[in-house]
C-alpha cells in the first residue's frame, strides 16, 4: 500500500472490532501490517467479507509453543508498533507483554485496546461497546424523550472511542519515538474514548446548557431545527439548521413564515414547532425535498441506507466508496495530497506457508523451519 506510513511496520495480534479497525487504518495509510492469528483460522471463509482485515497479510502462529512466541519476538525486533486487543494480562501470560517486547525493541510502540482499560475495578470484566459507552454518559444522552436510550450501533465505543483512539495514540507515539528512539505503551480504553468524544456535551453541561433529559437539548433531537423527519413516502430527511441565517433559509425554502417560527432558540417552543415542521415534511417525498433543499445552506441531507449511500452523487464524486474484492466498501480516509493511499486490496485468507513473509521480516531460516 502507498501512503504516508510507507516504510513503517506494524504487528497486529488478530482480534475483533476496534483493534482490527486500527490495523486497517494504519495499513490504509501505507504501513506494512502483518496479522498474527491462531492456527486453523480462516477455514470458514468468513475472511472474504472482513473489510476490517483488508490490505494486510495474515499468518497463523501457534503461540502455545515457544517457537511461536520467539517468532513474534523476532518480528517485534523489526517492527515500529504492535497492536493488540486482548484482556489485560493475556499478552503477558503468553510471553509477549510490553516488558518482553520492549526488551527486544526499545523503540517499539505497544498499543493496547480494551473496553475498560488496563486497570480499574472493571478492567478484567467482559463487556461490549454498549457497556463501555454506558458508563461514559454517552449512551444515556442518545435517544428520544420518555424512551430508553438508543443503541448507536457500535460506532461510539468500538470504532470512534476505541479503534480511532488507538490509531491516534500509535501515530503520536511513533512520531515521538522517531525523535527519542524510545517506545512506550498505549493504554486505549473505550470508556475513556467515549468520554472524550463527549467533551463538547460536558462543556455544554458545565455552562448550564445541557439537560440530562433526553430530547430536550440542541443536538439530541430536542430542537425542531436539528432532527430527522418523515416524508410522504416513508423515507427520512435530516435537518440541522442551527445558525440563524441557515434557519431562515430552511424556513424560506419550505415556504414557511419566519415570524411564526421565532424565537428559534426558545426550548419551550421546540415541541410545538417540531410538530408543525413534521407536518410540512410529510407533504412531499424525500426526493422532492432533495430538489428543494439539497445543496443549499438549509443544512439538509437525505437519510440514505447502506445501498443508497454509495450511489449518492457527492459520495461518487469523492470516491467515498470503492469496489474491491467484488463488493462495495468505504475508501481509505482521510485524503493525503502528496502521499495518497491506494485503493484498498481485498481481504485475503491466512497465508498457508508464511515462510516468505517471515523471511522478508528477517527471521532466521532455522526458526522458520521450526515453525
Amino acid at each position: 500500500m502507498a501512503g504516508p506510513l510507507t516504510g513503517k511496520r506494524v504487528i497486529e495480534m488478530v482480534g475483533l472490532g476496534p483493534a482490527p479497525f486500527c490495523g486497517m487504518m494504519l495499513a490504509d495509510m501505507g504501513a506494512e501490517v502483518i496479522r498474527i492469528d491462531r492456527p486453523g483460522a480462516g477455514k470458514d471463509g468468513a475472511w472474504k467479507y472482513d473489510i476490517l482485515s483488508r490490505n494486510r497479510t495474515t499468518i497463523c502462529i501457534d503461540l502455545k509453543k515457544q517457537e511461536g512466541v520467539e517468532a513474534v519476538l523476532k518480528l517485534v525486533e523489526k517492527a515500529d508498533a504492535l497492536i493488540e486487543g486482548f484482556r489485560p494480562g493475556v499478552m503477558e501470560k503468553i510471553g509477549l507483554g510490553p516488558d518482553q517486547c520492549l526488551a527486544r525493541n526499545p523503540a517499539l510502540v505497544f498499543g493496547r485496546m480494551t473496553g475498560w482499560g488496563q486497570h480499574g475495578p472493571l478492567s478484567h470484566a467482559a463487556g461490549h461497546d454498549m457497556n463501555y459507552i454506558a458508563i461514559s454518559g454517552a449512551l444515556h444522552a442518545i435517544g428520544r424523550a420518555d424512551e430508553p436510550p438508543v443503541v448507536p450501533l457500535n460506532l461510539v465505543g468500538d470504532f470512534g472511542g476505541g479503534g480511532m483512539l488507538l490509531t491516534v495514540g500509535v501515530l503520536a507515539a511513533m512520531l515521538e519515538a522517531a525523535g527519542s528512539g524510545k517506545g512506550q505503551v498505549i493504554d486505549a480504553a473505550m470508556t475513556d474514548g467515549a468520554a472524550l468524544l463527549s467533551s463538547m456535551m460536558y462543556g455544554f453541561k458545565a455552562a448550564g446548557q445541557w439537560s440530562n433529559n433526553r430530547g430536550e437539548n440542541l443536538l439530541d433531537g430536542g430542537a425542531h431545527f436539528y432532527d430527522v423527519y418523515t416524508c410522504a413516502d416513508g423515507k427520512y430527511v435530516a435537518v440541522g439548521a442551527i445558525e440563524p441565517k441557515f434557519y431562515a433559509e430552511l424556513l424560506e425554502r419550505c415556504g414557511l413564515e419566519q415570524q411564526a417560527f421565532e424565537p428559534q432558540m426558545d426550548p419551550r417552543r421546540w415541541p410545538m414547532l417540531k410538530l408543525k415542521l413534521a407536518d410540512v415534511f410529510r407533504t412531499r417525498t424525500r426526493d422532492e425535498w432533495c430538489e428543494i433543499l439539497e445543496g443549499t445552506d438549509a443544512c439538509f441531507a437525505p437519510v440514505l441506507d447502506w445501498d443508497e449511500a454509495p450511489l449518492h452523487p457527492h459520495n461518487k464524486a469523492r470516491n467515498t466508496f470503492v469496489e474491491s474484492g467484488g463488493y462495495t466498501q468505504p475508501a481509505p480516509a482521510p485524503r493525503f495530497s502528496r502521499t495518497p493511499s491506494d485503493t484498498p486490496a481485498a481481504p485475503t485468507a491466512p497465508v498457508e506457508n508464511p515462510a516468505d513473509v517471515l523471511s522478508s521480516w528477517g527471521l532466521p531460516d532455522d526458526l522458520i523451519r521450526a515453525l
